[in-house]
């Protein structure tokens, strides 16, 4: 089996013990992974402490830090097939989205190259006529990342690409489901000519590699991509060190669709927003909200095409839907279904054993139109289950879309711009996509509300996520201070 090790000072470290990583369309161990303990993650911070101390890094340009990313893209690039590969063997997900998708990520290093050297302060119009007074931008330290295994080449781009445009270093902490890919990518780190300790790579269990991590005296930010219990405990353990935090979370994103949609167009985009990558997405338009004159109508076309959703292993081209990641996600969906379906909803199809060894659960509808606060419309399942509401009109559309802990991404499908305006400035999301949805830019801001967590990932804003303001004061005037006892 190949053997993934961790990435540490700039070194490949054979960590404190392995584990096995399952192939999830076969339930078989193909690969094994170093295990970071303890020690492993207190040399991973050190390293990153006295790489961010450093003369080298600390007298290295902000175009020299965009010339690294630079080189890190066109690796990354290259290397994207057999990166694809190894996440489709290590998560399930199919190869068109993971080999599209790996390509797409250098965009978003190049992108932050190119904000490296045009992160600037600013000159302030100070009310004192003896002062010049200016205010510096400056990397706020070591940064804890942390990765989840879905989407983890892209999930790590938007923290690594402004960390390092900014002036930080890292200890990246991939999920210990799958994280055959990120290790990998240490490699593309090592060859793109980083100095050692500058981003370092780990993997390992919550307690003795996550929280070890997070509550680290040498810490100064946390950046989690991942699941709201898991934050909170993030947040908690963050007391300690009083590391400033960014969370983006889940959610229960409503896809709302209107009477004068264009039907195949929504119904599309309603099986991208919840059956592509299996429905393992945080954005994943969960809860559709169908206006009632077209609900059966939608209804049927989106069941038809749900139905006939290739389903299959993740490394064939012709294939559509692959496995869940694990085991447990499987079994916890199921549970959650099962017992929806004891509260007053209706399941239109699926819910059923996939014919396949692995993980396999199948593109599932549920009519919960009589039962609103069923567990399934109410709880995120990160999986391919959507839950259908119909709404009256345009206010009850927003009463249902808004009914929820969550607020991360909406989806509108309307001809009506007005409409669209409107509905817009009501939603409590952090990303409204109309007429279309899961679209990503390295250019766009990212992030959410509530329980979906603050912060944001990509565009110009998250590079300032990492740096921290100081703010110098420099008196002009060679005349004696004339009373030191009051305050300038």
């Amino acid at each position: 089996m190949e053997f993934f090790k961790l990435y540490i000072n700039g070194q490949f470290d054979a960590g404190a013990a392995r584990f096995p990583s399952l192939n999830p369309a076969t339930n078989t161990p193909w690969a094994e992974v170093a295990e970071a303990r303890s020690a492993e993650v207190n040399r991973a911070v050190e390293a990153a402490h006295q790489a961010f101390h450093s003369e080298r890094w600390r007298n290295m340009t902000a175009s020299a830090r965009g010339k690294l990313l630079l080189r890190l893209a066109d690796l990354l690039e290259q290397h994207a097939p057999e990166l694809a590969r190894l996440e489709t063997l290590d998560t399930g997900k199919i190869i068109r989205e993971t080999q599209a998708q790996i390509a797409y990520v250098a965009e978003y290093y190049r992108y932050y190259a190119g904000i490296a050297d045009k992160m600037s302060g600013s000159v302030l119009a100070i009310d004192k006529a003896d002062m010049e007074t200016w205010v510096r931008r400056e990397p706020i330290g070591v940064v804890a990342a942390i990765i989840p295994w879905n989407s983890q080449l892209f999930l790590s781009a938007v923290k690594i690409g402004p960390a390092i445009a900014a002036g930080c270093t890292l200890v990246v902490k991939a999920s210990e489901s799958a994280p055959a890919p990120m290790l990998a990518f240490a490699q593309l780190i090592d060859q793109a000519g980083f100095p050692p300790g500058v981003c370092n790579i780990i993997t390992g269990f919550a307690e003795q590699c996550g929280s070890v991590l997070t509550a680290h005296p040498l810490v100064d930010h946390i950046a989690f991509t991942g699941g709201a219990d898991t934050a909170r405990h993030i947040v908690r353990s963050s007391a300690d060190n009083l590391a400033s935090t960014s969370l983006e979370l889940g959610g229960k994103s409503p896809f709302m669709v209107f009477e004068d949609a264009d039907l195949d167009s929504a119904a599309n985009a309603q099986v991208a927003a919840i059956f592509s990558a299996s429905g393992q997405s945080c954005v994943a338009g969960s809860r559709l909200l169908v206006a009632e004159s077209i609900k059966s109508a939608f209804l049927a076309k989106l069941t038809e095409k749900a139905r006939s959703i290739v389903i299959g292993a993740p490394q064939q081209p012709e294939t559509q839907f692959g496995p869940l990641c694990t085991l447990q996600q499987k079994t916890r969906i199921h549970a959650i279904v099962s017992r929806s379906l004891t509260q007053g909803v209706e399941l239109v199809t699926g819910h059923h054993e996939v014919d396949l060894p692995g993980f396999y659960y199948p593109p599932t509808i549920i009519d919960c139109s009589r039962n609103p606060q069923a567990d399934c419309v109410t709880q995120e399942l990160f999986g391919p289950v959507l839950s259908v509401l119909s709404f009256k009109d345009e206010a009850d559309a927003l009463r249902l879309a808004n009914a929820t802990a969550y607020g991360l991404a909406a989806g509108i499908f309307t001809r009506n711009l007005t409409r669209a305006h409107r509905v817009t400035r009501r939603l409590r999301a952090g990303v409204v996509w109309l007429n279309t949805y899961r679209a990503v830019s390295p250019l766009a801001p990212f992030g959410g509300y509530g329980q979906s967590g603050f912060g944001r990932e990509g565009g110009f804003d998250a590079a300032l996520e990492y740096t921290t303001s100081k703010t110098v004061w420099l008196r002009t005037s060679d005349d004696p201070i004339d009373d030191p006892f009051i305050m300038r």
